[in-house]
């Protein structure tokens, strides 16, 4: 049996997780740096997440642009969102003005890509 993953429910995912890190971890676990452990505004940590959520992204993209509709927009539009991340990261006194349009645009993106593959699939199975 082959296991068939949804990269684009993935990527959503990493993009929610992203957005809960950025948004509310300082809130909650502030006194982390207290005990030595310290994932807010590490640097690492941060471009870790950037890179999976820009790896997932990528990958998901090319299998619905590839495979199914042939439609640049996903792609487009998740672009701009990773434009915002990385400018989230060097801009940090703009970091809450930065981070919804991220997020918001890199699960739009794969919500197209998503819609867009499965119109693909209903109209060729017709």
């Amino acid at each position: 049996m082959r296991l068939k993953i949804n990269w684009d429910a993935l990527g959503i995912t990493t993009s929610v997780a992203c957005a809960i890190h950025c948004a509310l971890l300082p809130l909650f676990i502030s006194s982390l740096p207290l005990f030595g452990i310290n994932i807010i505004h590490n640097l690492v940590f941060e471009y870790s997440m950037i890179a999976i959520a820009f790896v997932v992204g990528i990958f998901a993209l090319f299998h619905g642009y590839r495979d199914c509709h042939h439609k640049l927009l996903p792609s487009f539009i998740f672009t701009i969102g990773i434009f915002f991340l990385l400018a989230k990261q060097i801009w940090h006194q703009w970091e809450l003005y930065l981070l919804p349009p991220a997020v918001i645009a890199i699960i739009y993106a794969h919500f197209v890509n998503y819609r867009l593959s499965k119109k693909y699939h209903t109209t060729s199975q017709k």
